[in-house]
């Protein structure tokens, strides 16, 4: 299944380092099946940011083919990827434009962890653009199971391996054929 992420923005006031209070718009990442989801989400995360009162001024769909987290960064940048495929009918080069959402320090770091991210394409491709984006931070749809497997320590594992699993089903296929 595909993830539509939705670009939020969202107008509140802050309290910046020195104590004053500022009104200030902020833009959010999250992942979300519809509008109406993506407005329920925001809304709940922004709670948790702050106690004033917020007003949700934007929510868009974003064009991000896929988002990369890297630890020890703080800034997300907007890399823009070309695919090359050669197309066989004309002979001549084509180009597909995707953009990721990467985390980095910096635009040097960003072009890495683009390369990084793209370490397991088959195909050619360059980087043509990288620049930072208005995003302050990114809210991957979590259910909460994970969280809670980790917690208790619950992990499904299997004792049994292939062999013995496929003996398994043909001692069951042999007892259906027998009953019929």
């Amino acid at each position: 299944m595909s993830v539509i992420w939705y670009e939020c923005k969202v107008k509140y006031r802050k309290t910046h380092e020195t104590g004053e209070q500022k009104v200030t718009t902020d833009t959010y990442l999250l992942d979300a099946v519809s509008y109406t989801e993506a407005e329920s989400r925001i809304t709940e995360e922004m709670k948790t940011f702050t106690n004033e009162d917020f007003r949700i001024m934007n929510i868009k769909v974003a064009n991000f083919s896929e988002v990369h987290p890297f630890e020890n960064s703080d800034r997300w940048f907007k890399s823009k990827v070309s695919l090359i495929a050669l197309d066989e009918e004309s002979g001549k080069e084509r180009k597909t434009n995707i953009y990721l959402l990467v985390q980095a320090n910096d635009i040097k770091e960003a072009f890495e962890n683009t390369t990084t991210a793209m370490a397991d394409t088959m195909g050619d491709y360059t980087i043509p653009a990288i620049t930072e984006s208005p995003i302050l931070d990114v809210f991957p749809y979590f259910t909460g199971e994970e969280e809670q497997l980790e917690k208790f320590g619950v992990v499904e594992t299997s004792n049994t391996s292939e062999d013995d699993f496929a003996e398994e089903i043909s001692e069951e296929v042999s007892e259906e054929s027998e009953a019929v």
